[in-house]
């Protein structure tokens, strides 16, 4: 049985792998939402967004290049980033591998 990809899935899912990249308890009570801010939110740091990385890589596949896309973002925007920009992210790449 396959799961939908609607935003609602991807946000779930998204939001399990950064609580699971951040590892520490309180992160299991914070909420998650598509304006949660990877900096001030959730307080990311460098090594849990590659942690991030791997578990997206490992989820969706080659298809999702979290790196790459982060790498083509200036300072700014990575600061900025919220969680609904990566789940908009992962709908496109999952729609570009269906339509073609």
């Amino acid at each position: 049985m396959t799961t939908e990809v609607t935003t609602e899935t991807v946000l779930a899912r998204v939001s399990d792998l950064i609580r699971e990249c951040i590892g520490e308890e309180w992160a299991l009570d914070v909420p998650i939402g598509m304006d949660t801010s990877f900096a001030n939110d959730l307080e990311l740091e460098s090594i849990e967004f590659v942690a991030l990385a791997e578990k997206l890589k490992a989820t969706y596949g080659r298809r999702v290049d979290f790196a790459g896309w982060l790498a083509g973002m200036e300072l700014k925007e990575i600061l900025n980033l919220r969680v609904g920009v990566l789940v908009e992210f992962i709908l496109s790449c999952h729609s570009e591998t269906t339509t073609t």
